[in-house]
């Protein structure tokens, strides 16, 4: 016997647990081992049983989603996973959670931005910007790498949701590796941004590395980050003023309002968007709206058209 804890249109998928990866700051390796996926079969089996409790979003989460696939033999697992969730009857929307950069292929990228069903949504972990602090982490790329994947996933899918995380304060941090984040920050254009500040983590590699920054120095950090955030977001929520959005109903707020997701919003961290509309809607519906304001990160659109029809069935790749 199973049942959900709640009864939402959106629910999260676990496709994976562990971590291979051996990033300096992070003990998730240490304590939940070795990357491990759940084979596809049940994967959809299990999409199927959620969208007959009327859920019509799936979250795909796991430590690192790109990965999905390595331990099974095909690095490409989940660029023909996507498909087979998105042709699930009942699923409207497979959202992917969590994208390594390194990891993030030219492949992976068609999918996820070309087939119906699938939100060209990119949670893209980041962590900096700066050469030198990624080095420090153990991670690739810095602020020219990471603009060359924006552009690449813009060329092919211009209106694409983007969020990331980043660490500031992290050991030997300087002036100048803010600035390079400060500066991706500005010229990335992300609808989410979350900034954090490092803290030790028992065990890591990082937690014994020189240039250890005081607290309340990353405090200071993280608040002059985090303005830049609020500010920068604001202003890419301003720009999709005048696009047309197929946005999920998630609840009814007065009559002729109702609060939903867009594809660029991802649940309870990336704001929502409220529809207005003239005819009424129901929890669960996916309808096309145009934007036609917004307040901070959350937008409002008008209803356009009545709730989208059924799509076709997804292509198996």
């Amino acid at each position: 016997m199973r049942r959900r804890l709640d009864g939402g249109v959106v629910a999260p998928l676990k496709i994976a647990s562990g971590c291979d990866r051996r990033c300096s700051f992070c003990a998730i390796p240490a304590f939940r081992g070795a990357f491990i996926s759940r084979l596809p079969e049940d994967l959809v089996a299990e999409a199927g049983w959620l969208a007959g409790t009327g859920v019509r979003e799936l979250l795909l989460v796991s430590e690192n989603s790109t990965s999905y696939g390595k331990d099974l033999g095909d690095l490409r697992l989940l660029e023909k996973l996507l498909p087979a969730l998105a042709a699930v009857p009942g699923i409207e929307r497979v959202r992917v959670s969590y994208l390594q950069p390194a990891e993030v292929r030219p492949g992976l990228v068609e999918v996820m931005t070309s087939t119906p069903g699938v939100a060209p949504y990119f949670d893209l972990s980041f962590q900096h910007a700066s050469g030198s602090v990624l080095r420090a982490m153990r991670r690739f790329g810095d602020r020219a790498r990471f603009c060359g994947l924006l552009d690449q996933i813009r060329a092919a899918a211009p209106g694409a949701g983007v969020r990331s995380n980043f660490i500031v304060g992290f050991p030997g941090e300087t002036a100048a590796d803010l600035d390079e984040l400060q500066r991706f920050l500005s010229d990335a254009r992300l609808d989410a941004i979350g900034i954090f500040g490092y803290s030790d983590e028992d065990g890591t590699e990082a937690a014994s590395l020189p240039g250890q920054i005081a607290a309340d120095d990353i405090a200071r950090r993280v608040e002059d980050l985090a303005d830049l955030a609020e500010e920068l977001m604001s202003q890419r929520a301003a720009e999709r003023i005048g696009e047309t959005l197929d946005v999920l109903i998630q609840e009814q707020l007065t009559d002729g309002r109702y609060s939903g997701l867009a594809a660029h919003q991802a649940p309870e961290v990336d704001g929502t968007t409220t529809v207005l509309s003239g005819d009424p809607l129901a929890v669960g519906d996916l309808v096309r709206a145009t934007v036609t304001g917004s307040e901070g990160v959350d937008l409002v659109a008008a209803a356009t058209s009545a709730p989208v029809p059924p799509r076709p069935p997804a292509v198996m790749r």
